[in-house]
């Protein structure tokens, strides 16, 4: 059975700019900083997906509402062996939200067979 990696199949969105906090120490008390790169979520606009090692077989992803994002920054991109290039943002998420984080996986068994 071939693996696949369907957080490739989403689509990933221009990061809207946002304004400069005015009080870097009240952002940092008030919200939760995540990384990772950016994608429309597959049905609900109001939310994003953030996925936090895009490259990487063993990934998970974040869900938030927009309204909850506080503040978000570009951080570098970061690029394949091909060349291809994914944008990366940090968002700061207002403490007391709600968030989902998931890791994909195949099911399977992992017993160990000494037959």
């Amino acid at each position: 059975m071939q693996k696949s990696n369907p957080l490739q199949e989403t689509v990933t969105f221009p990061v809207q700019a946002y304004r400069r906090p005015k009080d870097i120490r009240a952002l940092r008390m008030e919200n939760v900083s995540f990384a990772g790169s950016p994608r429309k979520h597959p049905y609900a606009p109001d939310k994003i997906v953030l996925v936090a090692d895009p490259y990487s077989a063993n990934t998970f992803y974040f869900e938030f509402e927009k309204s909850d994002i506080a503040f978000a920054e570009e951080l570098p991109s970061i690029a394949d062996v091909d060349g291809n290039t994914l944008t990366m943002m940090r968002i700061w998420v207002k403490k007391g939200s709600v968030g989902v984080r998931c890791t994909p996986f195949i099911a399977g068994d992992t017993r160990l067979t000494s037959e």
